[in-house]
Protein backbone atom coordinates (compact mmCIF):
# COMPACT_ATOMS: atom_id res chain seq x y z
CA UNK A 1 0.00 0.00 0.00
CA UNK A 2 1.07 3.54 -0.75
CA UNK A 3 -0.17 6.41 1.40
CA UNK A 4 -0.17 10.18 1.31
CA UNK A 5 0.12 11.41 4.89
CA UNK A 6 -0.33 14.83 6.47
CA UNK A 7 0.32 15.41 10.18
CA UNK A 8 -0.37 18.83 11.70
CA UNK A 9 0.34 19.75 15.31
CA UNK A 10 -0.79 23.11 16.71
CA UNK A 11 0.19 24.47 20.12
CA UNK A 12 -1.66 27.50 21.48
CA UNK A 13 -0.68 29.37 24.63
CA UNK A 14 -2.55 31.79 26.86
CA UNK A 15 0.80 33.35 27.81
CA UNK A 16 3.28 33.70 24.94
CA UNK A 17 6.28 31.41 24.73
CA UNK A 18 9.48 33.42 25.16
CA UNK A 19 11.80 30.70 23.86
CA UNK A 20 11.44 27.01 23.03
CA UNK A 21 13.60 24.17 21.75
CA UNK A 22 12.00 21.26 19.89
CA UNK A 23 13.07 17.76 18.83
CA UNK A 24 11.04 15.94 16.18
CA UNK A 25 10.85 12.33 15.10
CA UNK A 26 8.30 13.07 12.41
CA UNK A 27 10.22 11.90 9.35
CA UNK A 28 9.93 8.19 8.53
CA UNK A 29 12.97 6.41 7.18
CA UNK A 30 13.07 3.91 4.37
CA UNK A 31 13.85 0.38 5.45
CA UNK A 32 12.82 -3.26 5.09
CA UNK A 33 9.13 -2.48 5.71
CA UNK A 34 8.61 0.76 3.80
CA UNK A 35 10.01 3.13 1.19
CA UNK A 36 9.66 6.87 1.71
CA UNK A 37 9.04 8.55 -1.62
CA UNK A 38 9.07 12.16 -0.45
CA UNK A 39 8.67 13.86 2.91
CA UNK A 40 8.57 17.49 4.02
CA UNK A 41 8.54 19.30 7.35
CA UNK A 42 7.30 22.83 8.04
CA UNK A 43 8.21 24.50 11.34
CA UNK A 44 8.58 28.08 12.64
CA UNK A 45 12.38 27.94 12.66
CA UNK A 46 15.48 26.57 10.96
CA UNK A 47 15.64 22.78 10.95
CA UNK A 48 18.74 20.74 11.62
CA UNK A 49 18.79 17.02 10.82
CA UNK A 50 20.63 14.09 12.39
CA UNK A 51 20.33 10.36 13.09
CA UNK A 52 20.05 9.03 16.62
CA UNK A 53 21.49 5.77 17.91
CA UNK A 54 18.29 3.91 16.99
CA UNK A 55 18.49 4.93 13.32
CA UNK A 56 15.67 7.49 13.53
CA UNK A 57 15.73 10.72 11.56
CA UNK A 58 15.74 13.52 14.14
CA UNK A 59 15.05 17.18 13.42
CA UNK A 60 15.48 20.04 15.87
CA UNK A 61 14.67 23.73 15.83
CA UNK A 62 14.49 26.71 18.17
CA UNK A 63 11.82 29.40 18.42
CA UNK A 64 12.92 32.77 19.82
CA UNK A 65 10.70 35.73 20.56
CA UNK A 66 7.13 35.78 21.85
CA UNK A 67 4.71 33.35 20.20
CA UNK A 68 1.09 32.53 21.08
CA UNK A 69 0.84 29.79 18.44
CA UNK A 70 3.28 27.18 17.16
CA UNK A 71 2.47 24.99 14.13
CA UNK A 72 4.42 21.90 13.06
CA UNK A 73 3.46 20.14 9.84
CA UNK A 74 4.85 16.97 8.30
CA UNK A 75 3.80 14.96 5.30
CA UNK A 76 4.67 12.99 2.24
CA UNK A 77 4.26 9.63 0.53
CA UNK A 78 5.23 6.25 1.96
CA UNK A 79 5.04 2.87 0.22
CA UNK A 80 4.53 0.10 2.79
CA UNK A 81 6.08 -3.28 1.98
CA UNK A 82 5.43 -5.80 4.80
CA UNK A 83 7.19 -9.20 4.76
CA UNK A 84 5.89 -11.29 1.88
CA UNK A 85 5.94 -14.63 3.68
CA UNK A 86 2.98 -14.73 6.04
CA UNK A 87 4.26 -17.89 7.74
CA UNK A 88 7.59 -16.28 8.66
CA UNK A 89 6.91 -12.54 8.95
CA UNK A 90 10.43 -11.60 10.04
CA UNK A 91 12.50 -8.71 8.78
CA UNK A 92 16.18 -7.84 9.09
CA UNK A 93 16.85 -4.36 10.45
CA UNK A 94 20.63 -4.31 10.43
CA UNK A 95 22.07 -0.83 9.78
CA UNK A 96 23.29 -0.06 6.27
CA UNK A 97 27.01 0.27 5.60
CA UNK A 98 28.47 3.32 7.25
CA UNK A 99 25.68 3.75 9.81
CA UNK A 100 26.24 3.00 13.49
CA UNK A 101 23.30 1.79 15.52
CA UNK A 102 22.73 0.21 18.92
CA UNK A 103 22.76 -3.58 19.16
CA UNK A 104 19.41 -5.34 19.55
CA UNK A 105 20.70 -6.41 22.98
CA UNK A 106 20.48 -2.78 24.08
CA UNK A 107 16.70 -3.25 24.02
CA UNK A 108 16.94 -5.72 26.90
CA UNK A 109 17.38 -2.91 29.41
CA UNK A 110 14.30 -1.48 31.08
CA UNK A 111 13.44 2.18 31.53
CA UNK A 112 11.15 3.91 34.04
CA UNK A 113 8.31 3.55 31.52
CA UNK A 114 9.02 -0.11 30.72
CA UNK A 115 10.07 -1.68 34.01
CA UNK A 116 8.13 -4.90 34.67
CA UNK A 117 6.53 -5.67 38.03
CA UNK A 118 6.84 -9.33 39.18
CA UNK A 119 3.11 -9.71 38.55
CA UNK A 120 3.70 -8.82 34.90
CA UNK A 121 6.39 -11.49 34.65
CA UNK A 122 4.07 -14.11 36.14
CA UNK A 123 1.39 -13.03 33.67
CA UNK A 124 3.65 -13.24 30.61
CA UNK A 125 5.66 -16.37 31.40
CA UNK A 126 3.02 -18.99 30.50
CA UNK A 127 2.59 -17.54 27.03
CA UNK A 128 6.26 -18.05 26.23
CA UNK A 129 6.87 -21.26 28.20
CA UNK A 130 6.74 -23.44 25.08
CA UNK A 131 8.94 -21.15 22.98
CA UNK A 132 9.52 -17.65 21.78
CA UNK A 133 8.38 -17.95 18.19
CA UNK A 134 5.94 -15.60 16.49
CA UNK A 135 2.75 -17.54 17.43
CA UNK A 136 3.70 -17.40 21.12
CA UNK A 137 4.48 -13.68 20.90
CA UNK A 138 1.12 -13.06 19.21
CA UNK A 139 -0.61 -15.01 21.96
CA UNK A 140 1.13 -12.81 24.55
CA UNK A 141 -0.01 -9.70 22.65
CA UNK A 142 -3.58 -10.98 22.68
CA UNK A 143 -3.34 -11.62 26.41
CA UNK A 144 -2.07 -8.10 27.01
CA UNK A 145 -4.89 -6.62 24.93
CA UNK A 146 -7.34 -8.46 27.19
CA UNK A 147 -5.52 -7.52 30.41
CA UNK A 148 -4.93 -3.84 29.49
CA UNK A 149 -8.16 -2.92 27.73
CA UNK A 150 -8.10 -0.08 25.25
CA UNK A 151 -9.77 2.96 26.78
CA UNK A 152 -9.25 6.43 25.34
CA UNK A 153 -8.02 9.16 27.69
CA UNK A 154 -7.47 6.73 30.57
CA UNK A 155 -3.72 7.42 30.74
CA UNK A 156 -1.20 10.04 29.61
CA UNK A 157 2.29 10.06 28.07
CA UNK A 158 3.87 9.70 31.51
CA UNK A 159 2.00 6.50 32.42
CA UNK A 160 4.36 3.57 32.88
CA UNK A 161 3.77 -0.02 31.80
CA UNK A 162 3.44 -1.03 35.46
CA UNK A 163 0.78 1.61 36.06
CA UNK A 164 -1.21 0.69 32.96
CA UNK A 165 -1.03 -3.01 33.83
CA UNK A 166 -2.29 -2.28 37.34
CA UNK A 167 -5.03 -0.01 36.03
CA UNK A 168 -6.15 -2.60 33.49
CA UNK A 169 -6.71 -0.04 30.77
CA UNK A 170 -4.82 2.33 28.54
CA UNK A 171 -4.20 3.34 24.95
CA UNK A 172 -1.97 1.91 22.25
CA UNK A 173 1.10 3.49 23.83
CA UNK A 174 0.45 1.67 27.11
CA UNK A 175 -0.30 -1.67 25.47
CA UNK A 176 2.91 -1.45 23.44
CA UNK A 177 4.98 -0.57 26.52
CA UNK A 178 3.49 -3.48 28.49
CA UNK A 179 4.46 -5.82 25.63
CA UNK A 180 7.96 -4.37 25.57
CA UNK A 181 8.30 -4.65 29.36
CA UNK A 182 7.12 -8.27 29.47
CA UNK A 183 9.44 -9.37 26.67
CA UNK A 184 12.48 -7.69 28.20
CA UNK A 185 11.75 -9.15 31.64
CA UNK A 186 11.87 -12.61 30.03
CA UNK A 187 15.14 -11.94 28.22
CA UNK A 188 13.78 -10.97 24.79
CA UNK A 189 14.90 -7.68 23.21
CA UNK A 190 11.93 -5.47 22.37
CA UNK A 191 11.46 -1.88 21.31
CA UNK A 192 8.67 0.66 21.12
CA UNK A 193 7.49 1.82 17.67
CA UNK A 194 5.67 5.07 16.90
CA UNK A 195 3.83 5.61 13.64
CA UNK A 196 0.46 5.58 11.93
CA UNK A 197 -2.26 3.00 11.41
CA UNK A 198 -4.57 3.40 8.45
CA UNK A 199 -8.19 2.65 9.32
CA UNK A 200 -10.65 3.70 6.60
CA UNK A 201 -13.55 3.37 9.07
CA UNK A 202 -12.09 5.75 11.66
CA UNK A 203 -13.75 9.16 11.92
CA UNK A 204 -10.51 10.65 13.29
CA UNK A 205 -6.99 9.32 12.85
CA UNK A 206 -4.30 9.57 15.49
CA UNK A 207 -0.71 8.51 15.98
CA UNK A 208 -0.29 4.83 16.77
CA UNK A 209 2.18 2.66 18.67
CA UNK A 210 3.18 -0.99 18.63
CA UNK A 211 6.20 -3.18 19.45
CA UNK A 212 9.11 -4.78 17.62
CA UNK A 213 10.37 -8.02 19.16
CA UNK A 214 13.81 -9.42 18.29
CA UNK A 215 13.72 -13.17 17.67
CA UNK A 216 17.38 -13.46 16.60
CA UNK A 217 19.78 -10.81 17.91
CA UNK A 218 22.80 -12.17 16.00
CA UNK A 219 21.05 -11.82 12.65
CA UNK A 220 19.03 -8.76 13.76
CA UNK A 221 15.75 -10.43 12.86
CA UNK A 222 12.56 -8.85 14.21
CA UNK A 223 8.83 -9.29 14.09
CA UNK A 224 6.52 -6.31 14.51
CA UNK A 225 3.40 -6.81 16.66
CA UNK A 226 0.45 -4.48 17.09
CA UNK A 227 -0.99 -5.27 20.51
CA UNK A 228 -4.00 -3.00 20.08
CA UNK A 229 -5.19 -4.88 17.01
CA UNK A 230 -3.70 -8.25 18.09
CA UNK A 231 -1.88 -8.71 14.79
CA UNK A 232 1.47 -8.51 13.09
CA UNK A 233 2.17 -5.18 11.47
CA UNK A 234 1.01 -5.17 7.89
CA UNK A 235 0.24 -2.85 4.98
CA UNK A 236 -1.78 -0.58 7.30
CA UNK A 237 1.22 0.37 9.45
CA UNK A 238 3.58 3.27 8.68
CA UNK A 239 6.63 3.52 10.91
CA UNK A 240 7.99 6.83 12.22
CA UNK A 241 10.54 5.99 14.92
CA UNK A 242 11.72 3.33 17.36
CA UNK A 243 13.12 3.56 20.87
CA UNK A 244 13.32 1.92 24.27
CA UNK A 245 10.02 3.59 25.24
CA UNK A 246 7.62 6.36 24.27
CA UNK A 247 9.93 9.17 25.34
CA UNK A 248 12.70 7.97 23.02
CA UNK A 249 10.40 7.69 19.99
CA UNK A 250 7.95 10.54 20.61
CA UNK A 251 7.01 12.46 17.44
CA UNK A 252 7.42 15.84 19.19
CA UNK A 253 9.41 16.75 22.31
CA UNK A 254 10.50 20.12 23.62
CA UNK A 255 11.14 22.53 26.45
CA UNK A 256 10.02 26.13 26.72
CA UNK A 257 10.20 29.34 28.70
CA UNK A 258 6.79 30.86 29.37
CA UNK A 259 3.83 29.55 27.47
CA UNK A 260 1.38 28.81 30.25
CA UNK A 261 -2.14 27.65 29.39
CA UNK A 262 -1.01 25.29 26.62
CA UNK A 263 -3.62 23.76 24.33
CA UNK A 264 -2.73 21.05 21.83
CA UNK A 265 -4.54 20.08 18.64
CA UNK A 266 -3.41 17.31 16.28
CA UNK A 267 -4.79 16.53 12.84
CA UNK A 268 -3.71 13.46 10.86
CA UNK A 269 -4.90 12.60 7.37
CA UNK A 270 -3.95 9.38 5.55
CA UNK A 271 -5.06 8.74 1.99
CA UNK A 272 -4.25 5.54 0.05
CA UNK A 273 -2.85 6.08 -3.42
CA UNK A 274 -3.28 3.84 -6.43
Amino acid sequence: MKYKIHHKTVYRYAEPVRRSVHELRLAPRSGPLQAVQGWQLSVPGNLSEARDGFGNIVHSFTVTGPAHTLVIEAGGVVDVTPPADGDAPLFCDAPPAGEARVSPLYYLGSTPLTAAHPEMVRFASPYLAAGREVPALLALAGGIAERVRYKADSTDVGTSAREAFGLGSGVCQDQAQVMVACCRALGIPARYVSGYFYDPQASELASHAWADVCVDADRELWCSIDVTHACLSDARHVRLAVGRDYHMAAPVRGIREGGSGEQLAVEIAIAPLQ
